[in-house]
């Protein structure tokens, strides 16, 4: 059967064979397109008998990974667990969100591999609710290249739509497709993966735009929607990116911070933002917010989230003053 199975079918089964613990290390060093693709994949084999898996596993490199008669089990369950473990409960979320369409199928596929200029001529001079429905079934990555290929005028209207967009009748989604595909068939190959609309969508997008595109942005939704235009920059950076600061920023920030919301803030961080924080203070600083962070006990989550909350407030009041510089994930290292 393994003979039968694709390259993304054989890696999904070797990550379930490795466990939880060890796959999650793998895909911490995958681009994220791969994650979801793999992800996917495990989560359509919800059994797997032992000859198969024996099969795969001495396919790669001949490199025994377990018992020969190993039987895993994947599922939506497993891959929960491993985006979990991989990326975090709040990226996790996200993806597994936009999975669990991609998994009854896509009504876009025929845009997957499809460049992004020419899906901005295909989408040229339909309504911007209509470009708005296909771009927030695509991956954020490729959306944000077709956002930069239009008009500043139409980015603005499509950004304020995606954002107030929830759900769509299925029946709607699969005409609009089916019309797409028509008027695409001589000019694009299929396609690629789906998303949600609403507000988190469309951050993801933005913070994939260049500079010029997510300042057009923001600009535009703030002259429509200023409450939406403040959300959306709200979550354009989250506690967990602390660790993309530079130490001067950092330094910055926890000059703002009060040390109780601090210390609340870092309940249940990972050890590398705990570090990162940690790592800026002076011995007496850090003494003192350990200290405070032991006496705290248990902390609900929503008091932990609105503490962390205030934590990014801060960033981003210090980054709209120009006192700090927001380096995101995938972004070219600045040079003095």
């Amino acid at each position: 059967m393994s003979a039968l199975m694709t390259g993304s079918q054989k890696a999904a089964l070797l990550l379930i064979q490795l466990g939880k613990d060890q796959a999650a290390r793998v895909m911490s060093l995958m681009e994220e397109s791969e994650i979801e693709e793999l992800t996917a994949e495990i989560a359509r084999l919800e059994r797997i008998d032992a000859k198969t898996a024996g099969d795969v596993i001495d396919e790669f490199y001949n490199v025994s990974m377990g018992p020969r008669g190993l039987v895993g089990r994947g599922g939506l369950g497993f891959a929960q667990q491993l985006l979990e473990a991989s990326m975090g409960r709040e990226r996790a979320a996200g993806m597994l969100e936009r999975l669990a369409t991609s998994l009854q199928g896509q009504p876009f596929e025929f845009m997957m591999h499809a460049d992004a200029r020419q899906i901005v001529g295909l989408l040229s001079g339909e309504h911007p609710q209509t470009i708005a429905l296909v771009m927030a079934h695509l991956r954020p990555d490729q959306a944000s290249q077709i956002m930069t290929g239009l008009p500043p005028d139409v980015q603005a209207e499509v950004a304020h739509r995606i954002a107030l967009m929830d759900r769509a009748s299925p029946d709607v989604v699969a005409v609009v497709a089916e019309n797409l595909q028509r008027k695409a068939s001589a000019v694009l190959t299929p396609t690629e993966t789906a998303a949600v609309g609403g507000v988190q969508p469309l951050v993801e997008i933005i913070n994939r735009a260049d500079p010029t595109t997510e300042k057009a942005i923001l600009e535009g939704l703030e002259q429509r929607d200023k409450d939406l235009a403040d959300e959306v920059r709200s979550r354009m950076f989250v506690f967990s990116d602390v660790t993309l600061l530079e130490d001067r920023a950092i330094q910055l920030v926890l000059r703002g911070v009060e040390m109780s919301s601090l210390a609340t803030a870092l309940k249940g961080a990972s050890d590398e933002v705990r570090d990162k924080i940690l790592s800026n203070l002076s011995e007496r600083a850090r003494d003192n917010l350990v200290e405070e962070m032991d006496l705290l006990g248990p902390v609900r989550m929503s008091v932990v989230e609105e503490a962390r909350a205030a934590v990014v407030q801060a960033i981003r009041q210090l980054e709209e003053t120009g006192q700090i510089v927001i380096r995101r994930e995938g972004e070219d290292e600045y040079v003095a």
